[in-house]
């Protein structure tokens, strides 16, 4: 079996190193299995440690996908060992380890290029968003689907969602839908489009490159060498439909907006009905739980965030939904989920209040975490 991330260093013309990890599980789109995330965070730490490294590239094996998000058929497995209302252990492990490197790449005190070609979802948003440059390619397919198995947009999207403008990133979360790399720019999820057969290319002219070995300095010069090879990229699916979208998401209720987004159903344009759909076929629990969170984290700090969203998590994998969302969709794909509740109108507060309690002893697991980010 192969190494799930590759790691190695390459020298640059001022002596500096750059460190580059490759996710490396194309088959499976590069899903982020705990076993990947326990090699990237110990290496990514090292390398913000070592003075000889100047940055660190991020990037994926294959053609199709950056990361399609995290390994959840493994917690569906290990919530049928443990059984109905109970949270496997690897459930906790994984979302505690997952938020903090996803905390670590946040905060990283070195630049990180984070090479994110066509389908990055989920987890693999969460990977990408926090990169200080983030490169995606002219045909990303890019979504935060998690309402399509009973979740909601964690890895800190409902930090980073609702600060994309005029609640487009409410949008994203309520339909799952897929969004493009112009997108992803004006969203603020990533900073540049650029082909990835020119990967190649850019590697060398990093390694051809002075680094000085600071951050700032260095930032800025990635940040142009990056420029250089940017391309122009496909209209915003977001903005094509901004009437719309706006329509919808000006409601100050989940039950308003339930009642406009169900209004496109039927609406001429694919895109939309498609959105549409998707909202009507979700999980009634993972609309009411992201739109909740995303209120909750209007001005909320990102550590804060994250250990919030780790308890939602948590609770999700003691309640129905997410663990029925995964077998529908992944496991049987019978794509016929059978929620519980059934219907927005029937899920409570009291559900949501239980969903996202503390189930841990002591200290927050995720209590070491910085704030005021």
């Amino acid at each position: 079996m192969s190494t799930p991330v590759l790691f190695s260093t390459f020298k640059t013309a001022s002596g500096h190193l750059f460190g580059h990890a490759v996710l490396n599980n194309p088959a499976a789109l590069n899903a982020l299995t705990l076993p990947m995330i326990d090699l990237l965070d110990p290496q990514f730490k090292a390398w913000a440690e070592d003075e000889s490294i100047a940055g660190v590239v991020l990037s994926a094996a294959g053609d199709k996908a950056f990361c399609a998000g995290g390994d959840v058929v493994s917690l569906h497995h290990a919530s049928e060992r443990v059984g109905a209302g109970k949270v496997p252990p690897e459930a906790e492990a994984f979302f505690e380890r997952e938020y903090r490197l996803d905390y670590r790449i946040h905060t990283y005190p070195k630049p990180i290029l984070c090479w994110a070609h066509g389908i990055v979802m989920g987890g693999g948003v969460g990977l990408m968003v926090g990169a200080s440059h983030r490169v995606v390619s002219p045909n990303a397919r890019i979504a935060m689907p998690e309402i399509h198995i009973g979740l909601f947009p964690d890895v800190g999207g409902t930090w980073f969602l609702q600060r994309m403008p005029k609640r487009t990133g409410l949008f994203m979360a309520l339909t799952g839908a897929m969004v493009n790399a112009n997108d992803a720019l004006t969203g603020n999820l990533a900073d540049t489009v650029i082909p990835h057969e020119k990967f190649p290319e850019v590697l060398a002219a990093i390694e051809n490159t002075n680094w000085v070995g600071k951050h700032e300095s260095d930032s800025e010069t990635l940040n142009a060498l990056l420029t250089g090879f940017s391309v122009e990229s496909p209209p915003a699916l977001l903005g094509q439909h901004a009437n719309e979208i706006e329509a919808v998401v000006q409601h100050d209720s989940l039950a308003e907006i339930d009642t406009a987004l169900l209004k496109l159903l039927n609406h001429s344009d694919p895109w939309l009905a498609k959105a549409a759909h998707a909202y009507a076929h979700g999980s009634p629990t993972s609309a009411a739980l992201s739109f909740e969170l995303m209120n909750r984290n209007t001005n909320a700090d990102l550590a804060d965030v994250l250990r919030l969203e780790y308890q939602a998590s948590v609770g999700c994998c003691a309640h129905n939904d997410f663990p029925e969302g995964v077998r529908a969709l992944l496991v049987d794909k019978d794509k016929a989920p059978k929620w519980n509740p059934a219907n927005l109108a029937e899920v409570s507060t009291d559900l949501i209040t239980d969903i996202v309690k503390p189930r841990f002893t002591g200290p927050h697991p995720l209590q070491d975490l910085g704030g005021n980010n």
